[in-house]
């Protein structure tokens, strides 16, 4: 009886101790465009706790919210917001995702810095997508085949550029698809034919072009006159428990140190 109570002890501890260990760890997966702040975030919190590890995976909005859907992660980051379709399958698998806004962000039309276009529309960049502009000379560009770089389909990033600009129009079979914000800008870099969109901390190297006349900025993102604004979000499963790594990880974003990092990132704090 002795030796069973024993075991039983030793067992208890060893969930105890388990329990303890996920507390002290937090993954991470999901959007390339929250990348950065979640990286920003891991460091600073984990340098404040040395006993806690937090990884950061960047596979995607779709990827994220397939991990928070499968308990594969604590947090799904994400550039748009979970679709009905997700949300089901998440309450299916016994998953309930909490919204949390981190911060807001624009979505930049690049080109290459030699380009001397300033301004287009949102029905010129969709023509462009489309293929009904083909050369940079109809705009009063250069004499140029344009080369119209796009995320991947999984991305956050793209289904935001499809809902606002593309309004539901096909993306022409000519585009190039890359996947992730970095790789749009390092194109862009490369190419003085080129186009890209990507998130506001991603437009070192390339020029910003104004759309319908509004310039990406902080105040024209946070009052939405600049017409491709989008909030970024992180989703977990269930309120984080108040106290926990996981609830001060996810509300760093409402510190000032928190909005110091987001700001230095590129992007806007939410008020």
């Amino acid at each position: 009886m002795n030796k069973e109570l024993i075991i039983a002890s030793l067992m208890s501890l060893l969930l105890v101790i388990g329990v303890k260990a996920d507390q002290n760890k937090i993954v991470i997966d999901g959007s390339t465009t929250v990348g950065p702040i979640a990286k920003a975030f891991a460091e600073y919190y984990m340098g404040k706790h040395p006993d806690v590890t937090i990884t950061v995976g960047e596979s995607g909005s779709g990827n994220g919210a397939k991990s928070l859907i499968n308990k594969a992660c604590d947090i799904a980051t994400m550039s748009r917001p979970m679709k009905n379709s997700e949300k089901d399958a998440a309450k299916a698998g016994g998953v309930l995702p909490i919204e949390h806004i981190i911060a807001m962000d624009g979505l930049p039309v690049i080109v290459h810095s030699s380009n001397p276009i300033q301004s287009l529309t949102l029905e010129q960049i969709r023509d462009i997508y489309e293929g009904k502009i083909t050369n940079w000379k109809e705009l009063g560009g250069p004499d140029l085949a344009i080369v119209a770089i796009s995320r991947d389909t999984n991305s956050g990033t793209y289904e935001t550029f499809e809902t606002i600009v593309m309004k539901g129009a096909k993306i022409a079979g000519k585009t190039e698809y890359v996947g992730s914000n970095g790789a749009v800008r390092q194109r862009v870099m490369s190419t003085p034919a080129a186009i890209g969109y990507c998130g506001l901390a991603f437009t070192e190297g390339v020029k910003v072009v104004k759309v319908n006349g509004v310039e990406p900025k902080v105040e024209t993102v946070l009052d939405r006159t600049y017409p491709i604004s989008r909030p970024l979000y992180m989703y977990t499963n269930g309120r984080p428990k108040e106290g926990s790594h996981l609830y001060s990880f996810i509300n760093l974003g409402k510190t000032d140190e928190g909005r110091r990092m987001i700001e230095e990132i590129g992007y806007i704090p939410v008020k």
